[in-house]
């Protein structure tokens, strides 16, 4: 059965006033549009909706049984408008966000605890991956933001790229390399030397597989590993040279266990990147997260 939605709410407005002429008011047509929307309303569904009379009116059992679900849709409606509305005030919603460990320690946890204190009714979910699965994620639609190491080599297409915070990276050792301390070292020197390195597929490992490209160097690292912690932990230890963001070991320089390495070629910064879908609108808590960079 196929009946105009406008139909059922002329019915739904003079089934509430059991007046046609209020049901007009609210409705802002003529008590003549009104009447006649009923009378089409109860030929299509061939069933008396309203007994009416000279001074008054009531609702048939059809009638009754028709506005009890009519009634239901309309409060339905009503509390789907609500729902956006509170989403769009922030007063309830949720935000999806990609980024990595490190980026998530060392650079989102302060967003995170400002977002929560403003808004503590949005949900915010975070899914922990290296930036190029992130970038994957928000192409597929699975997350709302990307927070991610940019890399020249990536195309980003059909996304917008907000560069946020320089990074720096930097070779460290821990006292075992002690020799290395206070000294310029060139790049070349390290091939004779352990190097502790992150996975592959991460955006940290390409940059590091760039540079030692790009300067002659052949280096293949002895660990290979999926956290900037653990590599620090291992650096500790003396178990090799590691490649990391400087952010992630300044408490770590401060108890002098580890220290950096005076590399006598350039190694230029990068950037940490605020992503979005150009195609995908964001939600309201969305918008708002990433205002606060």
């Amino acid at each position: 059965m196929d009946i105009n939605f406008e139909l059922y709410k002329v019915f739904y407005f003079a089934a509430k006033t059991m007046n046609f002429s209020k049901a007009a008011e609210k409705l802002f047509v003529s008590q003549s549009a009104v009447s006649q929307s009923i009378k089409l309303l109860e030929k299509r569904l061939n069933t008396k909706l309203f007994f009416r009379h000279t001074k008054n009116m009531k609702l048939t059992y059809e009638g009754k049984t028709l506005f009890k679900h009519i009634e239901q849709a309309f409060n339905f409606i009503r509390s789907g408008e609500r729902a956006l509305s509170e989403i769009n005030n922030l007063t309830q919603g949720e935000i999806r966000i990609g980024a990595s460990d490190t980026i998530c320690k060392y650079f989102l946890l302060p967003y995170f605890k400002k977002f929560h204190e403003d808004y503590p009714n949005i949900k915010i979910h975070i899914t922990n991956r290296p930036s190029p699965v992130c970038i994957n994620l928000l192409e597929s639609g699975s997350i709302d933001i990307a927070v991610v190491n940019l890399s020249n080599k990536y195309k980003y297409e059909n996304l917008n790229v907000t560069p946020v915070k320089a990074i720096q990276d930097v070779f460290i050792a821990g006292e075992n390399f002690s020799n290395l301390k206070n000294k310029a070292v060139k790049l070349k020197e390290l091939e004779k030397y352990p190097i502790l390195s992150l996975e592959k597929n991460s955006t940290t490992r390409k940059y590091f597989d760039e540079l030692i490209k790009k300067n002659d160097v052949k280096i293949l690292p002895e660990f290979e590993l999926d956290s900037i912690d653990l590599l620090v932990e291992m650096t500790k230890i003396g178990l090799g040279i590691s490649f990391v963001i400087e952010d992630a070991i300044k408490e770590e320089l401060k108890n002098e266990r580890i220290f950096t390495l005076n590399i006598k070629e350039n190694i230029p910064s990068r950037s940490i990147g605020v992503v979005t879908h150009s195609k995908i609108p964001l939600p309201p808590a969305g918008r708002e997260f990433i205002r606060m960079f």
